[in-house]
């Protein structure tokens, strides 16, 4: 009961925090403690691995979150490929990507880390991006989130508290008042905290440097990257970007980074076509209507190197379906795909403008080709258990959807098309608790018990779905009793 009381607490305090930054964007940058213990004495790994998982669903009701498996695979396998060579390779990472144009990125409880898309496109070279990744993933093994708070608990306990309440009335009373009460209750510690955050940023730049050295990225691009951030601040005026806030770039700090990279021995490093293709089909799906994404792709057409035109190609055949105009992308994409084979994204994309034209039979042939061709394929998987959907054939999308579970964690989105399955099927108990299960993954657990509650009404005698349904309602009902008791 300790364990989830002090879960309660982290997340209100993390739910804080996101709300004060948004708020104070243009303030002060004020550094509060994270909550947690260096030693590991505080929490078994499960049980912070059970945080983080908390932590996530509750970022699920903050923010967007991409639920795009093309860009989840891709940003998990950028991940994985730097963690596997970081100090603690066998500790689990969930990297995300959230739809947000403000550049910024974090680390969060039990190796969640995300990345903001207007980090993305601000990039230019897929070791800029890593090298970002990287330095979280420091941040991770480094178990600075652990750290912070130790150095906050030797404060007295007034001022915690002080900085706690200033982060709470920060996010409920548009920021003004919580500034102030945090400038008051952190004005004898502020020089203690600014040091002890240059110190966990210097170690993650160092070990973050050697992670992408080691993973084959350039070491070089993370100097490079800070600076281009760092410039993009010139014409923000007093809008900082956030990761610029919680994670300080100085003169200095550059010249250091730069200095570790040039004692790597330098080589030319090739960045993969699938983070061009990431970027593009971010830009469209960020973009602020349709016809912005449009322009900007038709502006940039022709340029760069022949893989860059046509990626650019590939951006405008997205933005075309984006404007209601599927038929003008399918011949852009057919070329693709016999020009690029080996890229799925270029295959996918043709099957959803036949589904943008109601052509559901041809883009179930080509989702089945496809598959046999990229066996397990995240997009073209539930792409093509949408399609059948579509046609209402439930029976086979449903056994596909119980196969992809079972590699695959479930997202919100997954658990949207098992309802839908179930509910073609008739089977309206399955499909309240499925869509139970979408509303808990998104951080909505009152509405996720309230179709939990429609489901045990529908579920009959069926013994095994009242099993299930008792036991998911009695953890969410103690999970809200407990948010209660905190407040």
């Amino acid at each position: 009961m300790k364990f989830k009381k002090f879960c309660a607490t982290l997340l209100i305090f993390a739910h804080a925090s996101w709300a004060l930054q948004s708020a104070r964007a243009d303030t002060l940058n004020i550094d509060l403690p994270d909550i947690g213990d260096p030693t590991g004495t505080l929490m078994t790994p499960q049980q912070e691995a059970e945080l983080g998982e908390a932590f996530y669903r509750s970022l699920h009701s903050q923010m967007e979150i991409s639920q795009d498996p093309e860009v989840l695979d891709y940003i998990q396998s950028i991940g994985e490929k730097l963690t596997s060579n970081s100090d603690n390779p066998a500790q689990h990472y969930t990297f995300f990507v959230v739809n947000e144009p403000v550049i910024n990125a974090f680390a969060g409880p039990g190796g969640y880390i995300g990345v903001n898309s207007g980090l993305i496109l601000l990039s230019e070279e897929e070791s800029e991006l890593a090298s970002v990744l990287a330095h979280e993933i420091a941040h991770v093994t480094q178990r600075h989130l652990y750290q912070t708070f130790q150095a906050a608990s030797r404060l007295s306990i007034p001022t915690a508290i002080a900085m706690l309440a200033g982060a709470l009335l920060g996010a409920r009373a548009g920021g003004q008042a919580g500034m102030a009460a945090i400038m008051a209750a952190q004005a004898a510690n502020a020089q203690y905290q600014i040091n002890f955050t240059r110190d966990n940023e210097a170690e993650a730049d160092r070990v973050g440097m050697q992670i992408l050295s080691k993973s084959e990225f350039d070491p070089r691009a993370m100097p490079t990257f800070f600076e281009r951030m760092q410039q993009s601040t010139r014409f923000a005026g007093n809008r900082m970007p956030e990761f610029l806030m919680t994670h300080p770039v100085t003169v200095s700090r550059i010249s250091d980074t730069r200095g570790r990279a040039e004692q790597f021995p330098y080589r030319q490093y090739l960045g993969s076509m699938a983070y061009q293709i990431i970027k593009a089909k971010l830009r469209v799906q960020t973009a602020p209507n349709p016809r912005a994404a449009l322009d900007y792709f038709k502006t940039v057409s022709g340029q760069g190197t022949r893989v860059q035109q046509d990626v650019t190609a590939y951006g405008l055949a997205l933005a075309l379906m984006k404007n209601n105009r599927a038929e003008e992308a399918k011949p852009i994409l057919q070329r693709l795909m016999m020009s690029y084979p080996d890229q799925p994204q270029f295959v996918n994309a043709l099957a959803s403008a036949e589904l943008d034209t109601k052509n559901y039979a041809k883009a179930a042939q080509i989702y089945d080709m496809a598959l046999q061709r990229f066996p397990g394929n995240q997009a073209l998987s539930l792409n093509y258990i949408r399609a059948l959907l579509m046609t209402r054939k439930s029976q086979p999308a449903l056994k596909l959807l119980h196969s992809y579970s079972r590699y695959h964690k479930p997202t919100p989105e997954v658990y949207e098309l098992m309802a839908q399955a179930y509910s073609q099927m008739g089977s309206d108990a399955e499909s309240h608790r499925y869509v139970a299960e979408a509303y808990y993954a998104s951080g909505q657990t009152k509405a996720a018990i309230l179709q939990l509650k429609l489901a045990k009404r529908t579920a009959g005698d069926n013994f095994y779905l009242n099993s299930v349904i008792d036991e998911r309602l009695r953890d969410w009902l103690a999970e809200e009793q407990a948010k209660k008791k905190e407040r």
